[in-house]
């Protein structure tokens, strides 16, 4: 008999139009570098391994986790296990002497950072290579031709974008096949999500939806202002004083839900990103390794449509207060 307490995940989805064939609920590996407060790397490369062995085979890390750190975590992690995994890192943020984070995607920086990449990760290749943020100061043709070029040496198998605009997606998508875009996606943020989903289904193209959980704040844990205080999430807007007490109550409504539902409010909420369809692919982040095999239940969260609208309707667009990043971090996104 199993353990109940270490679930299997048994469900994949394929990414786009490639071979990438993905589990349905990834892992994304960004806390393990104390963007949300510290993390052993022990405790993290902990719960990497949990994770491949409860069946989630599709990692997500970038360069600018921890600046080189979360790729050499990641790294450490799957040692031995290459073979068994769909990995994805990102490129393009620059982190300058001053201090301030640019983003460059010209061709010469790319090929580059692809390199250090694969030393930081110990790999010869990546599954799935992003574009991080796209750089306006580089017309995305040149910045998805260099891509391209990775692909034909052996470097990356697929290429991806994170964070781009509709137009943004055509144009990159005629000069390459696109197999991944990667969005912010979950009860608290769908506008602009669900517009890049339009685009991604019309032009066959995987949707990889980061913070499903809202940072933590769909899971319920997150109770007051004062506990994201010391981590980044201090500085978004959503987590304000002035905004947190409107959107807990959003999160609140959802956990009744959940209640009624038998599931916990991560599984509902993780849930909810499930079922908008086999091409979204979710990949929540954690520091634990009970919040894993939590998130993994939500694979076992049956909604109906009823259910669907019934959600939509608990967290409507236009009820959530708050920017979803820092003004410095919100310029940078969705070009």
């Amino acid at each position: 008999m199993s353990n109940p307490r270490s679930p299997s995940v048994t469900s994949f989805r394929r990414l786009g139009a490639s071979d990438l064939r993905v589990s349905a609920l990834g892992l994304g590996c960004m806390s393990f570098s104390g963007v949300y407060g510290p993390c052993e790397d022990a405790d993290g490369a902990a719960v990497i391994k949990a994770a491949l062995n409860a069946g989630i085979n599709f990692l997500d890390t970038a360069d600018m986790y921890g600046w080189g750190h979360n790729e050499t975590l990641v790294g450490h992690a799957i040692a031995g296990r290459r073979d068994d995994i769909v990995l994805a890192t990102k490129f393009g943020h620059v982190l300058t002497p001053s201090g301030a984070t640019v983003i460059n995607g010209r061709p010469d920086y790319l090929f580059s950072a692809c390199d250090a990449s694969l030393r930081r990760l110990k790999v010869d290749h990546i599954d799935l290579y992003y574009q991080h943020r796209v750089d306006p100061q580089v017309p995305i043709d040149e910045t998805v031709g260099a891509m391209a070029e990775l692909v034909q040496k052996g470097k990356a198998r697929a290429i991806g974008l994170s964070e781009a605009r509709p137009e943004t997606i055509r144009r990159a998508h005629r000069i390459y096949p696109v197999t991944a875009v990667q969005m912010e996606y979950s009860l608290l943020y769908r506008t602009e999500a669900e517009e890049v989903l339009a685009v991604t289904r019309e032009l066959g193209i995987g949707f990889v939806a980061y913070s499903p959980l809202g940072r933590g704040l769909l899971t319920g844990a997150v109770k007051s202002a004062g506990d994201v205080a010391g981590d980044r999430r201090a500085q978004h807007p959503r987590f304000e004083a002035k905004n947190f007490g409107r959107n807990r109550s959003l999160v609140d409504r959802v956990a009744d839900m959940a209640k009624s539902k038998g599931c916990t409010t991560a599984q509902l909420a993780l849930a909810f990103i499930l079922a908008q369809g086999d091409d979204v692919t979710p990949i929540p982040g954690t520091k634990k390794i009970a919040r894993l095999y939590e998130n993994i239940g939500a694979l076992s969260v049956e909604l109906a449509e009823a259910d669907l609208e019934e959600l939509a309707g608990l967290v409507p667009q236009d009820a959530v207060a708050g920017e979803r990043y820092p003004e410095d971090s919100l310029k940078n996104a969705y070009r």
